[in-house]
């Protein structure tokens, strides 16, 4: 292959499915015969190992406790809100 014919190669091949942290669609090339770049997890050996409990929910952003932290919030701008009325 000479230079030219590999960077047109690399130009029109699939292009990874993953996005990036700024919400793009990865430019890199997927790995062959994968639908992600070595990046994202077309890489051999990559991706969690089967039965991972690290990837289990820890329940820090569960709508219930989104939900909480709202209304804890909301409570703690009346309390500072009848602070204020109290003190003027």
């Amino acid at each position: 292959m000479t230079g030219t014919h590999r960077f047109q190669a690399m130009l029109t091949s699939p292009r990874c499915g993953a996005k990036t942290r700024r919400g793009t669609a990865c430019a890199s090339p997927a790995a062959h015969g994968k639908k992600r770049c070595r990046m994202h997890g077309g890489a051999a050996g990559s991706g969690a190992p089967k039965g991972n409990r690290n990837a289990l929910k820890h329940g820090f952003f569960t709508k219930e406790s989104r939900d909480q932290g709202k209304d804890i919030a909301r409570r703690w701008r009346e309390i500072r809100a009848l602070l204020r009325e109290m003190n003027h």
